[in-house]
């Protein structure tokens, strides 16, 4: 397997831990593991950013668009419909750049 492949499946894995982490903190089920949905929020960034690094030969770029929508989640707020949608545009835009990138 080759590194930018397996950036992308970590990239992919903490992505969905933090949409799942997302989830639970806006239905009000998890309110002390706010501070670890921002953890996974900057883990998320940099695998996107090294994943489109690595990959840029093969089609790194097409994660520039979730990169792109991933830096504009700190402009919406938080437990509102403009941050959840952000966050499932941001994971679709990361799975077209997968396939892309992949």
């Amino acid at each position: 397997m080759t590194p930018h492949r397996l950036a992308l499946l970590v990239t992919a894995g903490l992505l969905l831990g933090l949409l799942t982490l997302g989830l639970g903190l806006q239905r009000g089920r998890w309110k002390v593991v706010r501070w670890l949905h921002h953890a996974l929020f900057f883990a998320v960034c940099v695998g996107v950013g090294c994943s489109a690094g690595l990959a840029w030969r093969s089609g790194g770029w097409a994660l520039l668009p979730a990169l792109g929508a991933l830096l504009l989640m700190p402009r919406t707020r938080p437990g509102r419909a403009d941050h959840w949608r952000g966050a499932l545009a941001a994971a679709a835009l990361f799975t077209l750049g997968l396939w892309g990138a992949w």
